[in-house]
């Protein structure tokens, strides 16, 4: 039980560092809006979620394998 208080934790910590940082940081950033960029960003969290995961179950084949 411990365990999964303390992960909630830190992930609510990180999550309300990174809000921080994307709120008051990202002014000092000089991005000119574009639709590509919009499209990378909006795009980004998926396609870095779907290497992590294929990535996760190759390794899970590997060793199911062996």
């Amino acid at each position: 039980m411990n365990d999964t208080v303390a992960f909630v934790v830190k992930i609510l910590i990180l999550s309300t560092l990174l809000s921080v940082l994307i709120k008051y940081g990202g002014q000092l950033l000089s991005i000119s809006p574009t639709v590509a960029i919009a499209i990378a960003v909006i795009l980004l969290p998926s396609i870095i979620m779907a290497i992590a995961l294929g990535w996760r179950s190759r390794q899970k084949l590997s060793i199911d394998r062996e």
